[in-house]
């Protein structure tokens, strides 16, 4: 395929954008004269209310006389913590996404009857339509995510009701769209793997009845192959990242557009398109970026004072890809703690460990351990710090044999219930468009005739 990335020229290009630059500066100073909540974040970092919800709470501090206190934190799913799915699911040794992707959306915990009527739906909506496998086949792209937009987008021409926005008519397409977001990953991954990577593509008939999780890994290995440790593993991810508030960068693009009246396929395009940004769902990939920053910087891997000041390097701005970040570390609401980080810590170890990666897993553990004292003393900020989900969640799509090419499409697939859930939500509750203010300070200026300019 032809790729041409312009047809406008360099000089050309630096010329309109020295225009711009020219025309479009506003002052920071601004910013504060005004009190813009730049971000839709309040003075102290917290999220400025926009909205109320039933689906999930975000807990990681309290205010305490007008100041925040941090506390452990807490991820409840329509008023269950996620630490108590997780453990139910576990004890009874079965996988937990679809039960949690039931909960997310109906507010209830299915009973078994609606739990297996449910498992088979999913099963029953996997395949992708004919006209889906031509369209990623025949456009190739490098980015999954795009080709998840893209398919999603595509189905909206397919669809004999496409633009009714009643309750069972988009819990129809919801309930689609889940099914389905595995075997567009698959499917489009395959073609990426074959037309950029120049390796074989493999496709394989979805086998009924297998959860989620399962379907993945039987998707996008050669073999088919893969563990119940294994699966196990990737369920617990995909519960983890299922829902995470109304406020976050793309639950909000997904309910800013459904508030709009627009198409569900519409509306769950512009939540891949945010999720694909670093600062959001790309930020497991530069965690591992980092980690092999890490392994070429640090001698001594065990040697903490070592990795100290390699941390302090980093935050420095002289070492790593040199933006002063310290990747899955800190969080906008957790504080003491991000309680994925810690189940995902708590059950990764050992298939780490089985797979080589055990003193990777433990070099993050020491970035986890060292950087809030290093932050604190390189910055003079003491603020509390924890990991983030990111820190883990790249090292378990590596142990589980996961291409990187996956890592967000995964978080996409994933969090597809919660999109949905605050789809119907904002339908059902929202009652207005979501429209906030912008000031304009630009000055007046004469409109002055062509040949006088």
């Amino acid at each position: 395929m032809d790729h041409n990335n312009s047809s406008i020229s360099g000089d050309t290009l630096t010329s309109l954008c020295d225009e711009f630059r020219k025309n479009n500066r506003i002052e920071p100073a601004k910013f504060e004269k005004y009190k813009v909540k730049r971000g839709l974040r309040n003075g102290d970092g917290s999220g400025v209310l926009a909205g109320l919800t039933l689906i999930c709470n975000v807990h990681g501090y309290v205010i305490n006389e007008a100041e925040r206190s941090p506390v452990e934190g807490r991820l409840v799913y329509r008023g269950i913590d996620v630490r108590d799915l997780v453990a139910g699911c576990r004890e009874e040794d079965r996988f937990g996404y679809e039960e949690t992707a039931w909960l997310l959306l109906f507010g209830r915990l299915p009973n078994r009857q609606q739990l297996d009527s449910y498992h088979r739906l999913l099963s029953e909506s996997r395949e992708m339509p004919g006209y889906l496998e031509d369209r990623i086949v025949k456009a190739p792209t490098p980015s999954i995510m795009n080709a998840l937009q893209r398919s999603v987008l595509s189905m909206y021409s397919y669809d004999d009701n496409p633009d009714d926005i009643s309750m069972e008519n988009v819990l129809r397409q919801s309930v689609q769209l889940m099914a389905m977001m595995p075997s567009m990953m698959a499917y489009s991954y395959q073609v990426k793997r074959h037309h950029y990577d120049r390796e074989s593509m493999f496709f394989h008939p979805i086998t009924p009845g297998l959860s989620t999780a399962e379907v993945i890994l039987h998707t996008i290995r050669s073999d088919s192959s893969y563990t119940r440790e294994e699966a196990r593993l990737l369920d617990l991810c995909l519960m983890l990242h299922a829902e995470h508030g109304g406020g976050n960068n793309s639950t909000f693009a997904a309910r800013v557009l459904s508030s709009s009246g627009t198409d569900t396929y519409s509306a769950m395009a512009a939540a891949i398109g945010a999720l694909k940004g670093p600062r959001h769902g790309g930020a497991n990939i530069k965690v591992m970026e980092m980690l092999e920053y890490l392994k070429e910087g640090v001698r001594d891997w065990n040697d903490d004072d070592e990795i100290r000041a390699f941390l302090a390097r980093m935050i420095n701005k002289e070492a790593g890809d040199r933006s002063g970040l310290v990747y899955g570390m800190g969080h906008a609401v957790y504080t003491l703690s991000d309680p994925r980080a810690v189940l995902l810590k708590e059950c990764a170890y050992d298939l780490a460990e089985k797979k080589g990666y055990g003193p990777e897993f433990r070099l993050l553990e020491a970035v986890e351990r060292l950087t809030p004292g290093v932050f604190a003393e390189v910055k003079g900020d003491d603020k509390v710090m924890c990991a983030n989900v990111d820190l883990y969640s790249g090292l378990v799509y590596r142990s589980l044999g996961i291409h990187e090419d996956l890592y967000t499409p995964l978080f996409a697939v994933a969090r597809m219930a919660g999109w949905c859930a605050h789809r119907i939500e904002e339908i059902l509750t929202g009652g207005r468009i979501i429209r906030p203010a912008y000031k304009s300070v630009a000055k007046a200026q004469p409109y002055t005739p062509l040949e006088l300019r």
